[in-house]
């Protein structure tokens, strides 16, 4: 008689045929963490041995074993059956009060037909391992009568493999929420452009600004940009802390950009909205308002040599991530 242990990789799964609370299904690749060869199982079976408990594998960040009735828990209603149970190892070297949520599987090779049938809680059941409790499994894995009919093909030349995969549910400690504020608090910034008439670089910043937590700030293009160079007073609303967050942490705004009529203290709007990231991180109007108008006396937008432009966000994305 030889007892061997293996390990290997690679899961998938395919139709389930459920008896009670287990579900069966069939399908090619092998457990993805642990595989058991029984060589001689009568001779297993006529040594009268109640269970046999293999080596230890690893799974999930834990120790674990299977434990095999060969001729079924007489004790737990597995009489006439195989009955195998996943076991937590090591368990003396986990904290006190210690807890592992698992989904599993185990498996029996269909040597005929080249195939595992596969064996687990029906819909999904998540299994908790703890001190009271560091064993589960089935009592009725497959039948005797089923598993040592050599034409069935899991019992071939007195050989049987069994398996096992062993997915533990992990909590990351992490949560994220994410929420569309309208009206954000400090959510309107104005900025006064003094001496307008002097500018002459292409473009130029306001101080920084924060509303939910990111920081902003406006361009302007006295003079336009591309196709409204010359035409257009150019004003965009930039996201400028990006290099903080992750290259696709996204924040959504939309926003009125405006201009003010300082005669009557009216601002002239257009409304927009973006999705601001690393790669696309401002957005606005090419023209806002013509420079035909922004110069006409009539219209109010220069008082002094002073331009007052204003951006509103009416509403934004707020993420928090927490631990």
């Amino acid at each position: 008689m030889v007892l061997s242990d293996l390990e290997i990789c690679k899961p998938t799964s395919t139709s389930h045929n459920k008896v009670g609370s287990i579900s069966r299904s069939g399908r090619d690749l092998p457990p993805a963490h642990y595989l058991f060869k029984i060589e001689s199982y009568s001779e297993l079976m006529n040594t009268g041995v109640e269970k046999y408990e293999t080596n230890v594998f690893q799974a999930g960040g834990y120790k674990w074993r299977l434990i095999l009735y060969p001729s079924g828990n007489i004790k737990s209603n597995g009489n006439g059956y195989v009955s195998l149970y996943l076991a937590i190892a090591d368990t003396e070297k986990l904290s006190s009060g210690w807890e592992v949520d698992v989904n599993f599987k185990l498996f029996v090779f269909n040597q005929k037909n080249n195939n595992y049938l596969t064996i687990q809680d029906a819909d999904g059941t998540v299994r908790k391992f703890q001190e009271m409790k560091t064993e589960w499994g089935f009592e009725q894995l497959i039948s005797l009568e089923t598993l040592l009919d050599s034409s069935n093909g899991y019992h071939v030349e007195d050989s049987c493999l069994f398996g096992a995969e062993v997915f533990v549910i992990s909590r990351s400690g992490k949560w994220e929420s994410l929420s569309m504020v309208k009206e954000p608090p400090h959510g309107t910034f104005t900025w006064k452009i003094g001496k307008f008439s002097t500018l002459e670089e292409t473009y130029y910043h306001s101080k920084s600004f924060t509303v939910g937590e990111r920081d902003w700030n406006l361009r302007v293009y006295p003079r336009g940009i591309e196709s409204e160079r010359g035409k257009g007073l150019s004003v965009y609303l930039q996201l400028t802390d990006c290099e903080r967050f992750p290259a696709k942490r996204t924040v959504y705004a939309k926003f009125k950009l405006g201009i003010l009529d300082q005669l009557n203290n009216k601002y002239h709007e257009r409304t927009d909205s973006h999705w601001f990231r690393a790669s696309g991180n401002i957005w606005g109007f090419k023209k806002l308002v013509a420079l035909s108008e922004l110069y006409e006396a009539a219209k109010g937008y220069i008082k002094d040599d002073t331009v007052i432009v204003e951006v509103q966000i009416l509403v934004m994305s707020i993420a928090k991530i927490s631990t």
